[in-house]
């Protein structure tokens, strides 16, 4: 039977400036132990210290550095990579030690433990500063916004969100490659460039290509909510892993996935409110954020995140029971305001309440009296978030009257579709129907009534 291979090991190292204090530090930490979880590595320790600044070649003071190197089998000191050469006589001297009769094996011992391999650090570094840490320790070295590019690299899954990705992931990788040992210049086409040049110029001309790609589905989205413009529209929207695929699944019945994982989905998904209302509201799921989320991660996720943008409402979606969810509540609103969708209405869900205790309960009513407490769970929960969300609606549409001519019978599906009939007549001009809907909806469909 053939045996799994044991997961990569990683330590985690994190710096706690003065303006971090000591609960959102270890739950910054935390969430990085997840994410590391996430990309299917082990934790197997963690290196903390209390800086000033997050600067300096390695990050860490020296006596912090030597802890790590001690952990991963490194040296501790930023030196050259390179194998130190031995003169001849040096060698003949070793070789001559290595064959006396007591001499004693010095292979590695078969109980212990295998070190570490990567170092994560809970910050954004430097090129140079993963560097000095990779000659330090000996392990190789991701800093956060790695460790998120490449979950997202693992599990985009539809053709646009795998271009995002892509463009995020070289935007992240060029400014970190390095020459090759013995790399010359190239012969030929691109004769005079470095291979680490021409490799420089291969991720431009690749980016370039993407953005390209991506400006064409994008034109096709836009044209996809271009003709939902009038419909009734609800973005989940908050931190990830708050639950908004559960309370999508909720709402909807619709089979989208669920699971206890940091970014387990990455595309939009857009789906009907169940049982189906008149007119109809629609519901997506967005990406989820999270704290340092990376700029050009946000920025290629734009087109994905304008569902947030042309929504008629959005359910900020947190997890009540994390005693951090209101910086996480911050995150996501930090990052709507960057592409514009602050301005859209919006609502608080504190979800996951029943995980939170009664005395807790109370103290949330009373600090955030306009919040909706719920939870995905209960059947009972959902159905009166569905209310409210109809409610909501009810608020902004008015009543009207449309003459729908025998001659465009054909229209009559596109009246049910963005109004509700309360009411229907006939005359010898056509079907007379009483609607209720919202303004602009109600507008463009006589203009379409009217044209000939």
């Amino acid at each position: 039977m053939e045996t799994k291979p044991p997961p990569p090991r990683a330590i985690l190292v994190g710096v706690q400036t003065p303006d971090v204090d000591d609960v959102a530090h270890a739950a910054s930490i935390q969430e990085l132990g997840r994410l590391v979880t996430t990309l299917g590595y082990e934790v197997v320790g963690t290196v903390s210290q209390k800086r000033d600044v997050i600067e300096g070649a390695t990050v860490l003071g020296k006596g912090r550095l030597e802890e790590l190197a001690a952990l991963t089998g490194g040296t501790g000191i930023v030196g050259s990579m390179a194998t130190p050469r031995k003169s001849k006589a040096r060698e003949r001297f070793e070789d001559a030690d290595a064959n006396k009769p007591d001499a004693r094996p010095t292979g590695p011992d078969p109980d212990a433990l295998p070190k570490p391999e990567f170092v994560i650090v809970d910050h954004d570094i430097s090129p140079n500063q993963a560097r000095n840490l990779e000659r330090a320790t000996g392990a190789q070295v991701l800093d956060r916004t790695g460790v998120i590019v490449e979950i997202f690299h693992r599990h985009a899954r539809s053709r646009e969100a795998k271009l995002q990705v892509e463009m995020a992931r070289l935007k992240y990788v060029s400014p970190r490659l390095r020459e090759s040992p013995g790399g010359g210049r190239q012969q030929g086409v691109g004769a005079g460039e470095s291979d680490l040049e021409l490799d420089r110029r291969k991720i431009r001309d690749r980016l370039a290509e993407l953005k390209e790609q991506l400006e064409d589905i994008q034109r096709d989205n836009d044209q996809r909510r271009s003709a939902r413009r009038d419909q009734l529209r609800v973005a989940l929207v908050g931190y990830t892993n708050a639950g908004k695929s559960s309370l999508m699944r909720a709402l909807t019945g619709s089979e989208v996935l669920v699971a206890d994982k940091l970014f387990a989905t990455l595309d939009t998904t857009v789906r009907a409110l169940q049982p189906e209302t008149r007119p109809r509201v629609l519901v997506s799921d967005t990406v989820g954020f999270i704290k340092k989320l990376p700029h050009d991660l946000v920025a290629s996720f734009r087109s994905t995140l304008a569902e947030a943008l042309e929504a008629s409402l959005l359910l900020f979606v947190v997890d009540a029971s994390d005693p951090t969810w209101e910086s996480q509540l911050e995150v996501s609103r930090s990052v709507l305001r960057e592409i514009g969708a602050d301005v859209v209405p919006s609502r608080l869900l504190l979800n996951k309440i029943d995980r939170v205790g009664a005395a807790d309960r109370a103290a949330l009513r009373a600090r955030h009296p306009d919040a909706i407490l719920l939870s995905a769970k209960s059947l009972e929960d959902v159905a009166a978030l569905r209310e409210t969300i109809i409610a909501s609606f009810e608020a902004a549409m008015v009543d009207d009257q449309l003459v729908l001519p025998y001659a465009k019978q054909g229209m009559l599906s596109d009246i049910y579709e963005n109004a509700r009939v309360l009411s229907e007549d006939y005359d010898t001009t056509g079907r007379i129907m009483k609607v209720r809907g919202l303004p602009d909806a109600i507008a463009r469909l006589r203009t379409n009534l009217a044209a000939s």
